[in-house]
């Protein structure tokens, strides 16, 4: 279902990197090989790593520490070598279940592989304001700097 956006773009550089995200378990991190060139560049709120291995730790890492994370690709697009996906990251973390939106810029080298993996989501107001003191001050941060206030 939510690779079919991806099939109105009809590339299958795009169409293979959302499948190997939605289908991406602790048994199938194997996939990551093939899917990322040996330094690709991987980027996200946490992370700044470059080479294969340590982007398998990055998924490793994920899985060991929530539970039951999946990703689901909302949308995609393509143009030339840059790829863009919507996704929701859902996850179970201390009993409550979570759900991470974001977006990420993928760059393709001439062979498909992903050269660059940039990951956009804001952790503050997706992880931060649910911490009990800390959310408080991001949320009253967030309204100082706010046009509205809100």
């Amino acid at each position: 279902m939510s690779t079919q956006s991806a099939r109105i773009c009809d590339d299958d550089r795009l169409t293979r990197a959302i499948r190997v995200y939605e289908q991406l378990s602790p048994t199938t991190l194997d996939a990551l090989e093939s899917l990322f060139a040996p330094d690709a560049h991987f980027i996200d709120p946490f992370n700044d790593v470059i080479g294969r291995a340590t982007i398998r730790k990055i998924f490793e890492h994920m899985y060991a520490t929530l539970d039951q994370p999946r990703f689901d690709v909302l949308e995609g697009a393509i143009q030339g070598c840059n790829g863009f996906l919507l996704w929701d990251l859902h996850f179970r973390s201390r009993g409550q279940t979570h759900r991470i939106h974001g977006m990420s810029r993928l760059v393709f080298d001439d062979q498909g592989r992903i050269t660059l993996h940039h990951d956009h989501w804001d952790p503050a107001r997706q992880l931060y304001e649910g911490v009990p003191v800390l959310g408080a001050l991001m949320r009253m941060i967030r309204r100082r700097l706010s046009a509205t206030g809100s």
